[in-house]
C-alpha cells in the first residue's frame, strides 16, 4: 500500500512541477530581449524550465512538457506560420526536443550538456522546417544580414540568429543557478 501511494504522490508532484514549469516557460516566452524575426522566432529565456524539468523527471516527461509549451506557444505567441505543416514543425514538433534534455536525468552537471542537446534538437526542427516550408518563398531577404536564394543557407542564419543566443542564456541561467540548486538539477530531492 505505501509504494502505490508513493507512486501516485510522485506523478501528482511530476505534474504539479510540469505544469509549472511550463507556465514558466510561457511567461518567459513574452519577454522578448529584441523583437520578432520577420518569419518568427524571438531570444528568450524561455527554454530553461523545460531542460530543467526534463533533467529532473526524465525523457518522457520532459517531451510532454515540451510538446504542451509548444501548443502554448501555437495558441498565445501568435503562431507565425505559412500553413499547416509550419505550425506542426515550428511549434508543436520544435518544442518537443527540448525534453531530450531528460537524457540527462541524474547526471552530475547533466544540465548544461541536457539543455545543449535539448536545443540543439529543437534546431534542428526548425532547420528542416527552413529548407522544406521556407523554401517556397525564395529568395528570401533577412533584414540586415542579407538575400539568399538557397533554403539550407537561409535556415541555418535563420534559425541560428535566434536558437544559439537562446541556447546560450539558458545555459548562462543554469550556470547561475547549479551551484545553489544543484540537489534539484540532479533529482535528489525527488523519493
Amino acid at each position: 500500500m505505501e509504494n502505490k501511494k508513493s507512486k501516485s504522490h510522485l506523478y501528482i508532484r511530476a505534474l504539479c512541477e510540469g505544469a509549472l514549469m511550463v507556465a514558466l516557460a510561457q511567461i518567459l516566452s513574452f519577454i522578448k530581449l529584441f523583437p520578432n524575426l520577420p518569419n518568427g522566432g524571438s531570444i528568450t529565456f524561455a527554454m530553461f524550465p523545460i531542460c530543467f524539468y526534463a533533467v529532473r523527471w526524465g525523457l518522457g516527461k520532459g517531451l510532454m512538457a515540451g510538446f504542451v509549451f509548444g501548443l502554448l506557444q501555437l495558441i498565445f505567441d501568435g503562431a507565425y506560420a505559412w500553413g499547416w505543416q509550419s505550425m506542426i514543425l515550428d511549434y508543436l514538433l520544435a518544442f518537443t526536443p527540448l525534453g531530450l534534455a531528460g537524457l540527462f536525468r541524474g547526471k552530475t552537471w547533466g544540465i548544461f550538456p541536457g539543455t545543449a542537446v535539448g536545443c540543439i534538437g529543437r534546431f534542428i526542427v526548425h532547420f528542416i522546417s527552413g529548407v522544406t516550408v521556407y523554401r517556397i518563398y525564395m529568395p528570401t531577404e533577412i533584414p540586415g544580414i542579407g538575400t539568399f536564394d538557397d533554403a539550407t543557407i537561409y535556415s541555418l542564419v535563420y534559425n541560428g540568429a535566434y536558437m544559439l543566443p537562446c541556447m546560450i542564456l539558458a545555459l548562462a541561467v543554469a550556470g547561475v543557478l547549479y551551484v545553489p540548486l544543484k540537489k534539484l538539477f540532479a533529482g535528489k530531492d525527488i523519493v
